[in-house]
């Protein structure tokens, strides 16, 4: 568990230090929107013994803080659907992004952090989660392809680890 807190107090650290260089900016329609997305995936690792599939929305805020560097907040809910007589679970993550967009159109790649909620187990609450993805962009649309990790520190307990794709349409501010 210390481990877990001291990777997330890191993340958090990092995203917070992102967060207060952008102050200076002012927040307008061209440089800030809504991101609203669904993801798909597989578990992999441990997890595939328990679940067969992964669904789930996600929703983000973003800040362009360059034109080819964006920062945001990010939450949403993955549900990963039982096997072999295993219980649904759920996942809520809490975290910060950073995003690196080369061309206003084309390749970008990210990493989210946080913490991530789990549901539906009753002997695990959550842990510091990962999730690096790359993709595709344009001025409406994110495509991409993302390896999630849950960092669990419960003895008995798997890590719970996905790899999946998904899309984000960009919701600009009026």
């Amino acid at each position: 568990m210390k481990k877990q807190l001291l990777l997330f107090a890191l993340a958090m650290t990092v995203c917070t230090v992102s967060f207060a260089q952008s102050t200076t900016n002012n927040i307008t329609t061209r440089n800030s929107w809504l991101k609203f997305g669904l993801n798909a995936g597989v578990p992999v690792g441990d997890m595939s013994d328990f679940t067969s599939f992964t669904a789930g929305l996600e929703l983000k805020g973003q800040l362009m803080e360059t034109n080819h560097f964006g920062i945001g907040l990010t939450t949403g809910y993955n549900h990963f659907f039982g096997k072999n007589n295993f219980n649904d679970v759920g996942t809520i993550p809490i975290g910060a992004f950073v995003r690196g967009y080369p061309k206003s159109t084309g390749f970008f790649a990210g990493l989210d952090a946080g913490y991530s909620i789990i549901t539906g187990d009753n002997n695990v609450d959550g842990g510091v989660y990962l999730r690096p993805q790359i993709g595709y962009h344009n001025y409406n649309w994110n495509f991409f392809g993302f390896y999630n990790h849950i960092f669990v520190d419960e003895p008995g307990l798997s890590n719970v680890s996905h790899v999946g794709i998904g899309a984000t349409y960009n919701i600009r501010f009026k």
